[in-house]
């Protein structure tokens, strides 16, 4: 058979079958052409075979945000939360309120990285699942030690409006991820965190700015409860998270590309940011003992850092604009949001993320 008609023929068949899922339909946002963009799904541009998405909806009504495994999203698009662009690029995108998962009141259209491939009678929770870290007691159960994620993209959007503006997540959205948990969920260490963090990159853009900052921070690796478990934040080109200055020329505006490359090598996690406009930073933190990325013993950390958990790559658009209020936590800065997509598009309620490039390998040496 003639390869051209059978691509045509697979596409046709595609969006027949998208036309009668309700899961594949949404009010299409004003200021995107949907209509080359639907003759293809990301899967076909990016390597998503080692992927899960989830979205911010919740089509099944069980009360948290849906989720794509590997096998379903190589045929899944979203023309208003996940879709490529007309330049065959990646958007995702996710309004401040809409469904979320069940530990977080963020918004996100994210991706999880998934070792187990299209293999999904490995458990997610599996070693098998995820990687760890070197000094990991039983690093040879994990389907790798370490690994590399790298990613270009820019910022189309983060969400304008925040009640309380001075909490640092507020305008903000992350664009990769590396999280953690506990290999037997039933014997959680005392005082070490559950589900916790050891990598956030974030972009932040203020409204009353031109430009915005990119970011990444560390999460002590602390349990729920304790006061001292919050992120810590480094900063790469314009002004720290808690800064309310204008980063000015030093900063990323939207639309700006940017790139990070995530190496964790053995037990040290290595960060590269490039720009075409600014000078490449570089930042490096051990992440199985409480030493931080200045090189000083960070006393408020659990003393094993990461060392004892399983890990795994996230990236795509984590809305940090929550809209929880009236909580004196720093992590909610009550941010507005109707829940209908097109109402919140226009009032500049959302994130918005565009990736040219998404890799996950393994983790390399230094030069």
């Amino acid at each position: 058979m003639d390869k051209t008609y059978l691509q045509f023929s697979c596409c046709f068949l595609y969006m027949a079958l998208a036309s009668c899922d309700d899961s594949r339909q949404a009010t299409v946002d004003g200021h995107q052409d949907y209509s080359a963009a639907i003759q293809q799904v990301p899967a076909s541009k990016f390597d998503l075979s080692h992927w899960s998405l989830t979205v911010p909806l919740d089509i099944n009504n069980d009360g948290v945000s849906d989720i794509f495994d590997a096998p379903s999203i190589q045929t899944y698009s979203h023309p208003d939360f996940f879709y490529l662009d007309n330049a065959g690029n990646l958007v995702f995108a996710t309004p401040n309120r809409a469904a979320t998962e069940r530990t977080s009141t963020n918004t996100r259209s994210e991706l999880r990285y998934m070792s187990r491939g299209n293999d999904t009678s490995i458990a997610e929770s599996s070693p098998l699942n995820n990687f760890s870290l070197a000094a990991h007691p039983q690093a040879e159960k994990f389907s790798a030690v370490g690994g590399k994620l790298e990613a270009t993209l820019h910022i189309d959007h983060v969400a304008q409006n925040a009640k309380h503006p001075k909490k640092p997540p507020a305008y903000s959205v992350v664009v990769g991820q590396v999280h953690a948990y506990q290999l037997d969920d039933t014997e959680q260490k005392p005082g070490l965190g559950w589900g916790n963090e050891p990598l956030k990159i974030s972009y932040k853009k203020w409204p009353n700015h031109k430009t915005g900052s990119v970011f990444w921070a560390y999460e002590r690796n602390l349990a729920t409860d304790d006061p001292n478990r919050i992120d810590i934040a480094y900063p790469v080109w314009g002004s720290n998270w808690d800064n309310s200055s204008d980063p000015g020329e030093d900063g990323i505006a939207l639309g700006d590309a940017f790139s990070y490359t995530v190496n964790i090598y053995k037990n040290t996690m290595y960060l590269t940011f490039s720009s075409a406009k600014h000078p490449t930073v570089n930042y490096q933190i051990n992440l199985a003992n409480n030493i931080d990325a200045n090189g000083i013993i960070d006393s408020a950390d659990h003393s094993s850092g990461y060392k004892d958990e399983t890990l795994y790559f996230k990236a795509g658009a984590y809305n940090q604009c929550s809209t929880k209020a009236d909580d004196p936590s720093f992590r909610y800065p009550a941010c507005a949001g109707t829940g209908n997509w097109k109402t919140d598009v226009l009032n500049g309620d959302y994130a918005k993320v565009t990736f040219s490039k998404l890799i996950v390998g393994p983790a390399t040496p230094l030069k």
